[in-house]
């Protein structure tokens, strides 16, 4: 990682300086009262997409145990996969909010079972998408910025095969297991929790250890297509949504309409990453639940730029900005805000001349 992106360095303590960190993020004008009514949250919803999703998983992974090892059983691993590999992702981040579900323990069951087959310390990563949601891509702050500048490709191909996130999420469960706090994760964790990081690190290589064992005695892959790898066969969705939430747009600003996008997408797609396509509005209004989101946008679009038509338009604009930015780092997509819409603060100036 680049000094100028890790926390512990001088960008980090220079955003802090001259206040870039925790801005006062710009916010459509809105009826409070609908705002509320958005906020409302639902066990029914929740327990619906859940059940959906894990009965899912439940169904493909049987009909993909009962037809191993033929090649028939590889559209049903292919499923699996996703729903683990990706779909866990959505499901982490919308119960870390504590917003699918309205009964609390529900939220957290589900966030702990998402966040082992993601690979992400619920303990770690709760506090680090704290910091997130504060300093959105404010560098030096922001510990999920999924790629710097200038963007590595070679990383960022990588990452649909999960090899980047495995790698790391298993060198950080082993430092954890032996009570090592990362140098950047202290820097958003509180040390009063360090005690549960470590537990949990334990108890999630125990499941490891105890999955390939059962594998080597019983001579076969299948309980490590099961549990652990289809966190590598199954990245590719979750990667390939999860880039277009603020890849090639502004860094270090306070309007998240020049940090953040929002795309439109296919129904299926829709499912695995539960509404997060709807990127913008959430990072606006992060307390309305994930099936509210379509009625947020339509409630505040006419202060937002037009949303990306399809994840296929999406990458057709952002891949030509990656390709410059290895050249021209600076170089940055400025959306367009429709006719009446709130103007972007005065700091969009200083982007205008690099825009691509």
């Amino acid at each position: 990682m680049s000094d100028d992106y890790r926390l512990s360095g001088e960008a980090g303590r220079i955003a802090i300086k001259n206040g870039t960190a925790n801005p006062n993020w710009f916010r459509p004008k809105v009826d409070p009262q609908c705002i509320r009514e958005l906020m409302q949250k639902s066990d029914a919803r929740a327990m619906r997409d859940t059940a959906i999703w894990l009965g899912t998983m439940c169904a493909s992974a049987g009909c993909a145990i009962v037809l191993w090892p033929t090649v028939w059983s590889i559209p049903f691993w292919f499923i699996y996969g996703v729903l683990y590999g990706s779909g866990a992702d959505s499901r982490w981040h919308e119960c870390g909010h504590k917003t699918a579900f309205k009964t609390a323990w529900m939220n957290n069951v589900v966030y702990q079972i998402a966040s082992f087959m993601i690979m992400r310390n619920p303990v770690v990563w709760r506090a680090s998408h704290v910091r997130h949601h504060a300093d959105t891509i404010v560098v030096g702050r922001d510990p999920e910025i999924v790629a710097m500048r200038p963007p590595d490709l070679l990383r960022i191909a990588l990452m649909f095969l999960g090899v980047v996130d495995v790698y790391t999420a298993f060198k950080r469960m082993f430092a954890h297991a032996f009570g090592r706090i990362d140098s950047e994760e202290a820097m958003y964790v509180a040390s009063k929790d360090f005690r549960k990081v470590f537990r949990v690190a334990r108890m999630w290589l125990a499941i490891y250890a105890l999955t390939i064992t059962v594998s080597v005695l019983v001579a076969s892959i299948l309980p490590l297509l099961l549990i652990g790898l289809p966190r590598l066969y199954g990245a590719w969705h979750h990667v390939m949504t999860g880039l277009l939430q603020h890849l090639g747009l502004a860094e270090n600003v306070s309007d998240h309409r020049l940090n953040t996008r929002t795309v439109l997408m296919n129904p299926i797609s829709r499912f695995i990453y539960l509404n997060m396509n709807y990127h913008l509005e959430h990072h606006m209004f992060t307390m309305v639940p994930y099936y509210n989101l379509p009625k947020l946008h339509e409630l505040i679009k006419h202060e937002l730029p037009p949303p990306e038509r399809s994840i296929g338009m999406a990458f057709k604009r952002l891949l030509p900005v990656l390709v410059k930015q290895l050249q021209y780092q600076d170089a940055v997509i400025v959306p367009e805000l429709p006719t009446g819409a709130s103007p972007y603060r005065p700091e969009v100036e200083m982007l205008r001349p690099h825009m691509a």
